[in-house]
């Protein structure tokens, strides 16, 4: 027999249920779960245990990483560029540090 895996939203729509109701028997009759593993969500989400970030906030947190990733190779290029071009002119400069450069 395979474990389910239920989404944070899941999670916490049976959740609040649970706490509205006051009943986690009753949620979890209507979802078809066993009634401890609800106990067990409920009782988690007193104690703060489980995470409150939805599926939507990672997400935007993945799309703002990846933004500022492209952002630093870009940084990381020009600065390469730079060093390249600095590196030519000294080597123009100065042809007895040519050896020294590499």
């Amino acid at each position: 027999m395979t474990r389910k895996k239920y989404t944070i939203d899941f999670k916490q729509q049976v959740i609040q249920e649970a706490l509205e109701t006051g009943n986690n028997a009753v949620v979890a009759r209507r979802y078809d779960l066993n009634p401890n593993m609800v106990g067990r969500w409920v009782r988690e989400h007193k104690k703060d245990k489980l995470t409150k970030t939805s599926d939507a906030e990672l997400v935007q947190d993945y799309n703002q990483i990846s933004k500022e990733n492209e952002q630093l190779k870009k940084l990381l290029g020009e600065k390469d560029l730079e060093i390249a071009i600095l590196k030519d002119l000294i080597k123009k400069k100065n042809p007895h540090l040519l050896t020294k450069l590499k």
